[in-house]
């Protein structure tokens, strides 16, 4: 018999940028700054209150969702995006890993007791 490997019920997001389904866990989620700018947030810990747009952290899909002009469509606006493309060339040329080996070491879900 083939072995199956049970990954779970893994949630799937669609990147702005390239418009691909990925796990939740390999693409960074945005909102908009809460103080009322028009800057885009990363939400490192995926928190944030407030709607979120997803993105694969490459140049490539951060290229594209600048060119399609996504994060203001997905966002209500906010556009400025300098963090999120701090994050993306640093990341990209530091590590080449998955977001979530990134990312902090609490749990995503409010379970944390």
């Amino acid at each position: 018999m083939a072995e199956v490997q049970h990954l779970g019920n893994q949630p799937h997001r669609t990147c702005i940028g390239c418009r691909k389904k990925g796990l939740r866990s390999e693409l960074l989620r945005l909102v908009a700054d809460a103080r009322g700018s028009s800057a885009v947030v990363l939400d490192e810990r995926r928190r944030m209150a407030g709607r979120g747009a997803w993105l694969h952290p490459s140049e490539k899909c951060l290229a594209l969702a600048v060119k399609r002009r996504a994060f203001g469509r997905a966002l209500n606006g906010a556009a400025l995006t300098p963090d999120v493309e701090r994050r993306i060339m640093t990341g990209t040329r530091a590590v080449d890993t998955p977001v979530a080996a990134a990312t902090t070491d609490q749990p995503e879900s409010g379970s944390e007791n």
